[in-house]
C-alpha cells in the first residue's frame, strides 16, 4: 500500500456527534491524499462501535486507536498515533475543531523541515456550532453561508475571532497577517514527523489538559531549532462550543522545571530513555 502524503492525528474521546462533523468536513477537503488516525482516549464502547460502523462505510483511509479510560491521557495517544502513522508529515487537530476545506492543503503546501505550522481557530457561540451540522457539510456551509452568519453572530452574538474564519489566497494581505509569531495551539498544528521524534514526541507526564500537547512541545522544538510559521486564515478550523478546561497546576509545575532545565528531548515520550 502507498504511504499517504500527510497524517491527520485527530485527538478524541466520546464525543461522536462532533468527530462526525469532522470526519463529514475531510471528505470535503481540497486535498486528498492524508490518512486519519482518530486517537482515541478511552471513549465508551457504544461510541466505538458507531464510529467503526463510520469507518466502514467512509471513502476516507481511518485508522482508529484506542486506550483504556484512567483519566485524562491524551498525550500517550498521541504517541501512539505517531507511532502508527504512515506519513512524514503530521497535521494535530481536537475532536472539537472543524476544519474549512482547505485545511489540509494549506498545511501540506505550507510544510517545510525545521519549520511548525500554527493555525489558528474560530471560537463558534451555541449558536453557531447548531448551524454546524453534517448536512450541512455536505451543501458546502463552509464556503458559503457561513461567513455572513459568522459576521452577524460576532456582532451580535456570542462567537469569538470571526476574523480568523476568512480564506486568504496567496498574496500580500495573507504574508502581512502571518507575520507575527503568535504561538502554538496543540488543536492546529502541523510538522514533519522526524522532528517531532527528534524531541522524543509529547511528554507523557501531562495527564490533564492543556500546555503538554501544544506549550511544553513549542518550546522543546524551538530549543531544537524548529522555527514556527503562523497560518493564519489558512488552514482554518471552527472550534465548537463547549465550556472551557481548567489548566491544572500540576501541568504547570512540570512545565517550570522543564523551561529550567531547558529539556530537548524528553525522557518520558515515544521512548522511555534513561539519563545519567
Amino acid at each position: 500500500m502507498t504511504a499517504p502524503k500527510l497524517t491527520l492525528i485527530i485527538s478524541f474521546y466520546n464525543k461522536i456527534e462532533w468527530l462526525l462533523l469532522i470526519l463529514k468536513a475531510l471528505e470535503k477537503q481540497s486535498f486528498r491524499e492524508f490518512e486519519v488516525i482518530v486517537a482515541d482516549d478511552g471513549s465508551k464502547p457504544e461510541v466505538v462501535e458507531a464510529l467503526k460502523a463510520y469507518i466502514r462505510q467512509s471513502p476516507l483511509e481511518i485508522s482508529h486507536i484506542w486506550q483504556e479510560d484512567v483519566g485524562f491521557r491524551k498525550v500517550i495517544i498521541l504517541n501512539e498515533a505517531l507511532r502508527q502513522s504512515r506519513s512524514e508529515y503530521l497535521v494535530f487537530i481536537d475532536g472539537d475543531c472543524v476544519p474549512h476545506p482547505h485545511f489540509i492543503k494549506e498545511h501540506y503546501q505550507n510544510r517545510e523541515k525545521k519549520v511548525m505550522l500554527a493555525g489558528r481557530r474560530v471560537d463558534l457561540s451555541e449558536k453557531m456550532t447548531r448551524k454546524i451540522t453534517q448536512e450541512s457539510i455536505s451543501q458546502n456551509y463552509l464556503v458559503k453561508r457561513i461567513y455572513l452568519d459568522l459576521l452577524w453572530d460576532g456582532i451580535f452574538g456570542a462567537t469569538r475571532h470571526v476574523i480568523k474564519s476568512f480564506y486568504m489566497r496567496p498574496g500580500r494581505l495573507r504574508k502581512y497577517l502571518n507575520r507575527k509569531d503568535t504561538g502554538l495551539l496543540g488543536c492546529n498544528f502541523s510538522l514533519f514527523k522526524e522532528d517531532l521524534e527528534a524531541i522524543n514526541g509529547f511528554d507523557e507526564r501531562y495527564l490533564a489538559p492543556a500546555v503538554g500537547e501544544d506549550t511544553d512541545i513549542e518550546y522543546r522544538l524551538r530549543w531544537n531549532g524548529v522555527r514556527l510559521k503562523t497560518v493564519k486564515n489558512m488552514a482554518i478550523q471552527y472550534h465548537l462550543y463547549h465550556a472551557k478546561l481548567k489548566r491544572q497546576s500540576a501541568n504547570l509545575s512540570i512545565f517550570e522545571e522543564v523551561k529550567k532545565s531547558k529539556t530537548i528531548v524528553t525522557p518520558f515520550g515515544l521512548k522511555k530513555l534513561a539519563f545519567d
